[in-house]
């Protein structure tokens, strides 16, 4: 049993001072340092001044197959950011092995994120994933809009899944995403989301990303046209986009940045109880505009806080992210902002993929970090904690000290 003293905790948008965390591998108790003291003695451990416990952070979305890039690929429009992907595709797999890979999720563990959303396109993540200390949801990526090659395209993915599923453990959990509308034949979409409905797996898909994925989706035209005419040989987009949200109906998706989804798009996602994931880094470094959170709000669309991956972000930080949105959102009320950020990366997060953690609270795994500031403790903890970021001293998950 673990009893930690701090001078605050800061879990599920509220600020206790002088308070402590009992706890073996789920959490058995928030309470005053002073009836911790009286109950447990020399037992506790003291953090001492300037110690906040906090929730574990949670990544729901991020692509670690490319963590090799650092500054391969061009930025500042999705067009061009794509192309420079496919030229240097095989060069920033071949340089991401498991040492690679290895290191991404270090990364984040060490930046407080102690659980994560892998979308792995190949499955060369895998390996990592499954020893990596955190928890993680493995999301095996279904792509591929061509007819003709669907049953080769569908044996693949069904290869990849079955390989993580034989891996399936506590904390490690096989699942599936769907790459997005475009580049998705709808016949493979129903088939993959039937087996994932019928074996319970969470889901998750990219929408809306872009200006080009809305004119193709709309139109099938824009500047997606000449590339699927030249790279795919189509002159049509595989989905409209009420078709393809249509196919998630029962079942609760995360969707990925729908930075461009219009009014009528997103009050489907909230009829459907669906889940938001804003990556605010990798829609500025590629041009795709600036989610509306308010609209998301007033919709009761719930939205979550991601680093998608280091081929459009510069780190797997969501403490970087968090700033970076509070920055990007210069019309919302700053503290406010704060507070629900924190949520979207903390509890909300972790409830979105279906895990037991992002909140200190009775009866959830003790995942948390042991951060230290230099700076008053106040109300505006939450602002400062992303201004003036703490050093993570130490990160347990359940229970287990697995940092510092």
């Amino acid at each position: 049993m673990h009893i930690l003293l701090a001078d605050a905790v800061f879990t599920d948008g509220t600020l206790y001072r002088d308070h402590g965390v009992v706890f073996e591998r789920t959490v058995l108790a928030l309470k005053p340092n002073s009836e911790l003291r009286s109950e447990y003695g020399p037992a506790c451990t003291e953090l001492g001044e300037g110690s906040v416990l906090l929730p574990g952070l949670v990544n729901p979305h991020v692509h670690l197959e490319f963590s090799a890039n650092r500054a391969s690929l061009t930025y500042g429009g999705f067009m061009p950011w794509l192309q420079s992907v496919i030229a240097n595709r095989d060069d920033l797999i071949g340089g991401c092995g498991e040492e690679c890979v290895d290191e991404a999720t270090a990364l984040m563990l060490r930046n407080g994120i102690t659980a994560f959303g892998a979308v792995s396109s190949y499955g060369f993540d895998l390996d990592a994933c499954v020893r990596a200390p955190q928890k993680v949801v493995y999301f095996n990526e279904l792509i591929g809009s061509d007819p003709a090659m669907a049953d080769a395209l569908y044996a693949n993915f069904q290869e990849r899944l079955f390989a993580s599923q034989s891996e399936a453990r506590e904390g490690f959990f096989p699942s599936v995403a769907i790459h997005s509308p475009y580049s998705v034949h709808p016949v493979l979409i129903r088939k993959a989301l039937d087996y994932a409905k019928a074996h319970r797996l969470r889901v998750t898909a990219h929408f809306m990303e872009s200006p080009a994925e809305r004119e193709w989706l709309d139109h099938n035209d824009g500047d997606f046209k000449p590339f699927f005419e030249n790279f795919l040989r189509q002159n049509r987009a595989a989905n409209t986009p009420d078709a393809f949200l249509e196919c998630f109906d029962g079942i609760p998706t995360l969707f990925t940045h729908a930075v461009q989804a219009n009014d009528d798009e997103l009050a489907r996602i909230a009829a459907g109880k669906h889940t938001l994931i804003h990556c605010p880094v990798s829609n500025r470094l590629l041009g795709n505009g600036v989610l509306d959170l308010e609209r998301l709000e007033q919709l009761g669309i719930r939205w979550v806080c991601g680093t998608d991956g280091l081929s459009s972000n510069y780190t797997l930080d969501l403490f970087e992210e968090m700033k970076t949105a509070l920055f990007m959102h210069p019309q919302r009320d700053l503290l406010d902002l704060a507070y629900r950020l924190w949520n979207a990366s903390t509890r909300h997060a972790a409830d979105a993929l279906g895990l037991n953690c992002g909140t200190i609270s009775d009866g959830y795994d003790a995942d948390l970090l042991v951060a230290r500031i230099d700076y008053p403790i106040n109300d505006q903890l939450p602002l400062h904690l992303l201004l003036r970021r703490p050093t993570i001293e130490s990160v347990y998950i359940e229970g287990n000290k697995v940092k510092g």
